[in-house]
């Protein structure tokens, strides 16, 4: 479902809908990621491995492995947003030359976001 509170998770619903399995059977692409609420992200399977917990439940006889979709019942739709974001930033900084720009935290959801990461150890 689309909502206006999380416009990173809409323009991801519409570029990749629900095109997470392969028709061939390959190994999809993108892995959706479910909050709390029901809201939906897709993020590239490369991105989001950088998360151990997510790669070892992608990579597990596990569920998600099969069906490329992870509920996380505990992480609010704001919450998971914002670590969806840390992931694109990880990703694109990780191998980087050059002065790192600062992952900006808003302090009202820094405890929550801390407990969201240490659990995805990401």
């Amino acid at each position: 479902a689309v909502d206006a509170r999380f416009p990173t998770a809409n323009l991801l619903f519409h570029c990749f809908q629900h095109t997470i399995m392969s028709e061939d059977g390959e190994e999809a692409k993108y892995v959706k990621l479910v909050s709390a609420e029901g809201h939906e992200f897709f993020l590239e399977r490369d991105v989001c491995t950088s998360s151990t917990t997510i790669r070892t439940m992608l990579e597990g006889k596990f569920r998600e492995s099969q069906e490329n979709v992870i509920n996380f019942p505990e992480i609010s739709g704001y919450i998971l947003e914002r670590v969806v974001k840390y992931l694109h930033y990880k990703a694109q900084y990780s191998h980087s030359t050059t002065r790192i720009p600062e992952f900006t935290i808003e302090p009202e959801v820094a405890l929550e976001l801390m407990i969201a990461a240490k659990y995805l150890d990401c």
